[in-house]
């Protein structure tokens, strides 16, 4: 007979895999990148999604929502957006002779951030805040944001035409960074033949609620980490800040960011503690976007930061 605890573990792993499996169902020959984004989900992290317009990133953010149950909003960033467009403004009522505040998009359980980085750097210090402490402060009051807080926000590539580089702080306070890609020959004939992905967004019915999310972010914080493996993530760690290939090392919430990730994607694989193989398959995701290359060495070797710290760190 199964324990209580491993019972209730492969429970949340099949709900987790009936989530991939609706997400899967609408973007179509991007497993990997679907289970990642459930990973930084489940890890209570933030996604940034940066690629070419055109390639699903809205939709996934979009299936992931209707698939989690959760109360969704979408913020369209643009050049004029304001900080309050995002927040909320507090708004004088001549019959009470007071302030009412008028809550901004931000208060939902799951916020697009649409093409992040077309919205000038005081729009986009908006979200930081809301990101770090799962609360904005308008009026010089603090308001707690609804739980669960996610936030995936889509990218353009830089050399667009109107866009604005995130900063590293800002950067940092994603957990992970996807680039989907194309998708494969299959996938894309198949998607050519198929029916509009809005249209089956809404067909497809939610597998989670925000209380239930909120019970699996929490076993997976849960689970088991040996000391190996934290010496294995230190001396990730240690690595990237002795490397003159980067200008700076990996920060502890770097670290902390490879733990949670691994933990989440531990509780979707169905196992009692993390292996050494979930901190290699998080490492591209929750590191390169973290690290500022002092050289072009990397690049013309065609290897990324996350490949080559995993090549040149011994697994226990």
């Amino acid at each position: 007979m199964q324990a209580p605890d491993r019972t209730i573990r492969t429970a949340a792993t099949a709900i987790l895999q009936r989530a991939a499996d609706s997400i899967s169902s609408i973007i179509l020959g991007k497993d990997d990148h679907i289970r990642l984004a459930l990973t930084c989900l489940i890890a209570r992290g933030h996604l940034l999604l940066e690629d070419l317009p055109g390639v699903g990133k809205t939709t996934l953010a979009h299936a992931i929502a209707r698939v989690m149950g959760l109360d969704f909003q979408r913020i369209q960033f643009t050049s004029d957006l304001l900080p309050a467009d995002v927040l909320g403004v507090a708004v004088y009522d001549r019959q009470r002779s007071a302030f009412e505040f008028h809550q901004g998009p931000i208060f939902a359980n799951f916020i697009l951030a649409d093409e992040v980085n077309r919205a000038t750097p005081k729009t986009q210090s908006a979200l930081l805040e809301a990101m770090e402490e799962n609360q904005v402060t308008v009026e010089g009051e603090t308001r707690a944001l609804p739980q669960p807080f996610f936030v995936i926000a889509t990218q353009n590539p830089l050399h667009q035409i109107g866009t604005y580089p995130l900063p590293e702080s800002q950067l940092d306070r994603f957990l992970m960074r996807l680039h989907l890609g194309f998708p494969d020959e299959q996938a894309e004939r198949q998607l050519l033949k198929g029916e509009d992905r809005r249209d089956m967004i809404e067909q497809v019915k939610p597998v989670l609620d925000a209380n239930k999310l909120i019970a699996l972010q929490k076993q997976a914080a849960g689970l088991h980490v040996a000391e190996a493996l934290l010496d294995y993530v230190q001396a990730i760690l240690n690595f990237t800040r002795a490397s003159p290939l980067f200008e700076f090392g990996l920060s502890p919430r770097g670290g902390l960011a490879l733990l949670s990730s691994a933990r989440a994607l531990a509780l979707i694989d169905g196992k009692d503690f993390v292996l050494p193989e979930h901190i290699k398959q998080v490492l591209p995701a929750v590191i390169n976007h973290r690290l500022m290359q002092t050289s072009d060495q990397l690049q013309a070797d065609q290897q990324s930061a996350a490949d080559f710290i995993a090549a040149s760190v011994p697994v226990p």
